[in-house]
């Protein structure tokens, strides 16, 4: 199965219920085959998130779904990361010569595909509603677009989306803070958690939905700037997967060690 237009290039980025056991890691890795431009595991999340792309991008989306629903049981799972399923989240994207029309149908593909061959309930999110409101309503006034009104015993559910090409970015603060910074942090161009990071500090764990308003820098600046008033500091930040070159040139290069950015994590070096 390909991408809906001839020639055309999505990214899917499949965020898996696992960071710590590198048997399964590598299984899905494996599964990816060559579709798979970066995998970022974080062990106190206990999530993956396998960014994949290609003229296969479909094919090897639905190869690793069936790996990690296989391989991962959340009656098993502790981490800190919301989830809904061991497959938690998959968001198809446009890259080259595509557009959002191709993603939201990939997206229904693999909807479609997941309930009949996993016998997986899917959310859908995209143009009709956000990932948070699917979080929030699932299974209460929102049921499964696709497959059983119930979540798999041991795989849970699959939110599918369609969606802009986003930046995963996280930033660690030295002090449990990092809550009312996420807080602060929410806009129409950032969402924002605060999470433990198990050491005593935190972590605002972002996604730049448009960076070309907010990136990396802009975003680790402002969460700076909010740690210093709670009196708190920056202990370091990360990017999850990939970032257009783009973003990464709009960014002065002599910050990019400091801001946990470099050329090799962009998505056009990877393809």
């Amino acid at each position: 199965m390909t991408c809906a237009s001839v020639g055309s290039m999505l990214e899917c980025v499949v965020n898996v219920s696992e960071g710590r056991d590198e048997f399964v890691l590598n299984a899905l890795r494996a599964a990816a085959g060559g579709t798979l431009l970066d995998l970022h595991a974080d062990p106190h999340h206990n999530r993956a998130v396998l960014t994949l792309a290609g003229p296969d991008v479909e094919e090897a989306a639905q190869t690793v779904a069936a790996e990690g629903v296989r391989r991962i049981d959340l009656g098993r799972h502790h981490g800190v990361h919301p989830r809904l399923g061991a497959v938690d989240v998959v968001p198809f994207a446009p890259l080259e010569r595509s557009t959002i029309a191709d993603a939201v149908a990939a997206r229904d593909r693999f909807a479609a595909w997941a309930a009949a061959q996993l016998g997986l309930p899917c959310f859908l999110y995209g143009p009709e509603r956000s990932l948070p409101d699917v979080r929030r309503l699932a299974f209460s006034s929102l049921a499964p677009d696709t497959g059983s009104p119930e979540p798999h015993p041991s795989a849970g559910v699959i939110c599918v989306g369609a969606r802009p090409v986003l930046i995963a970015y996280n930033v660690a603060l030295t002090d449990p803070v990092a809550a009312d910074v996420a807080i602060a942090m929410r806009g129409t161009a950032v969402r924002a958690l605060g999470l433990d990071a198990g050491d005593g500090s935190t972590q605002v764990s972002m996604n730049l939905l448009d960076w070309r308003k907010v990136g990396p820098a802009q975003a680790y600046d402002k969460v700076a700037r909010l740690a210093e008033r709670a009196g708190a500091k920056v202990a370091g930040a990360e990017l999850v997967g990939l970032l257009p070159a783009a973003a990464l040139e709009a960014v002065p290069n002599d910050r990019w060690h400091e801001l946990g950015l470099s050329s090799e994590k962009t998505i056009e070096s990877r393809l």
